[in-house]
C-alpha cells in the first residue's frame, strides 16, 4: 500500500510562485505515474500535471502550461510541483495521486491512490 503526502501550499498573492511536493512511501515511488490535482469550492477534481515513471514524459492542463513545472525525484521518492505566476483562480486544495499506468491520464479515476492534499491560496 502506498501513502502519499503532500506539503508546500499556503497563502500566496498573485504572481507568486510555490513548490509543492508529494513525498512517496510504502513503495517504491518508480513503480507508478504520479499526478497533481486540484479541487476549488463548488468544482470539480481536476488534472493539473502528470509524469510517467522514469520521468521522461509530463503533460500539463492548458490552464497551467508554460507556468508550471511537474518533477520528480524517485531517489528520494518524492514528486514536486513547481508553479509560478499563481493566479487567484489557482486557489485550490491540490491533490497528488499515483497511478500504475504507464501513461499519464487526466482523469481521476485513472489514479487509485491519493494524498490528503494541500491548501493553496492565491490572494489578488
Amino acid at each position: 500500500q502506498v501513502q502519499l503526502v503532500e506539503s508546500g501550499g499556503g497563502l500566496v498573492t498573485a504572481g507568486d510562485s510555490l513548490r509543492l511536493s508529494c513525498a512517496v512511501s510504502g513503495r517504491t515511488s518508480s513503480t507508478y505515474t504520479m499526478g497533481w490535482f486540484r479541487q476549488a469550492p463548488g468544482k470539480e477534481r481536476e488534472f493539473v500535471a502528470g509524469i510517467t515513471r522514469s520521468g521522461r514524459d509530463t503533460n500539463y492542463a492548458d490552464s497551467v502550461k508554460g507556468r508550471s513545472t511537474i518533477s520528480r525525484d524517485n531517489a528520494k521518492n518524492t514528486v514536486y510541483l513547481q508553479m509560478n505566476s499563481l493566479k487567484p483562480e489557482d486557489t485550490a486544495v491540490y491533490y497528488c495521486a499515483a497511478s500504475i499506468l504507464p501513461v499519464v491520464f487526466d482523469i481521476p479515476a485513472r489514479y487509485g491512490y491519493w494524498g490528503q492534499g494541500t491548501q493553496v491560496t492565491v490572494s489578488s
